[in-house]
């Protein structure tokens, strides 16, 4: 199903009151209210399978040695170019005006994101497009908006260049992150596109997953070595085999994995407003790549497709930072 349908149809269920289906089991961290849970361009359209996923140029990621936060595996994203992922998904407390990233991979706010203001104390990590803290011209530029007009947050153009700091990375100095900002970037449209669709063996690098109790999408590196089928495990099953049984990781096995470079991105779900939906189901993982209408770029995925698509500026989806 397309997604831009599959978006209205949500949007359309939640302002008739109808139910919808949420996480497969959200855990609390009780530490820090951590939960597990279980774009036509401005640029060119990113070509490849993936469709419209919005165009572009790289961000301002930077070029230092920082490895504070940052994972070992090394994805392409353009021909010669390739970069890291971040530890985990970006959260934000507004009481404090905090960011960081979840401290595992698989660790996910879930329900909780409902909580959004700007004084909540609690922290959220389901944003709307562009909400970086600066401001950008748009009316709504704060991680903590909830307007639902996409004209809100509209500034026309990609989160590069003069507006490169509407990326949550390049203007935001991220707490287990390196602590200063513009060390961290947000892919592009077309790099996303890229590293799903194009790269050398692209379609064996992803697959469907539950790791240590949570659904969502593995991303192999260029370079993997299994370390499931070097101890007699069996081997990871990439995205041709669907379901989120497809690859079941225990906690343990996980982290032999992500120290051998895999990334694992949960189904963190999305936020309309305050409401949160999706979550354990479909994962929203923004782009830098505004579309016109007042959209821009994101990755979807549930458990059978994974894909590039360009929706509304208004919803909440996760941002998931790379280092150049």
């Amino acid at each position: 199903m397309n997604l831009m349908n599959k978006t209205a149809r949500i949007v359309f269920a939640m302002l008739m009151g109808v139910a919808l289906v949420f996480a497969v089991g959200c855990q609390k961290d009780d530490g820090d209210e951590q939960h597990q849970s279980t774009p036509s361009g401005n640029g060119d359209n990113g070509g490849g399978n993936g469709g419209n996923g919005g165009g572009d140029n790289g961000g301002n990621g930077g070029g230092d040695t920082l490895t504070e936060g940052v994972l070992p595996g090394e994805f392409s994203v353009s021909r010669g170019k390739t970069v890291h992922f971040s530890q985990g998904n970006l959260q934000y407390q507004a009481s404090t005006q905090t960011w960081r990233f979840s401290a595992r991979q698989y660790i996910c706010i879930g329900d909780s994101n409902s909580n959004i203001s700007s004084t909540y104390s609690g922290w959220i990590d389901l944003f709307a497009w562009g909400t970086s803290g600066w401001n950008s011209g748009a009316t709504c530029y704060q991680p903590w908006s909830t307007s639902t007009s996409d004209a809100d947050y509209a500034f026309s153009t990609n989160m590069t260049g003069a507006y490169d700091s509407a990326d949550w990375g390049v203007y935001n100095a991220i707490q287990n992150g390196g602590n200063a900002p513009g060390l961290w970037r947000t892919l592009t449209g077309t790099e996303w596109n890229y590293l799903l669709y194009t790269r050398t063996d692209a379609a064996s690098k992803a697959g469907y997953a539950t790791v240590a109790g949570v659904t969502g999408v593995i991303l192999l590196p260029d370079s993997f070595a299994d370390p499931m089928k070097n101890n007699g495990r069996r081997a990871f099953a990439p995205k041709a085999t669907t379901g989120w049984d497809a690859n079941v990781y225990t906690a343990e096995d996980w982290a032999a994995m992500e120290a051998a470079g895999a990334v694992f991105l949960p189904a963190a779900g999305g936020r309309y407003s305050t409401r949160v939906l999706n979550v354990g189901t479909n994962g929203y993982y923004w782009s830098s790549a505004y579309s016109q209408g007042d959209n821009a770029g994101f990755v979807h995925f549930e458990s059978t497709d994974i894909d590039m698509n360009c929706h509304n500026l208004n919803n909440g989806r996760s941002v998931r930072l790379v280092k150049d």
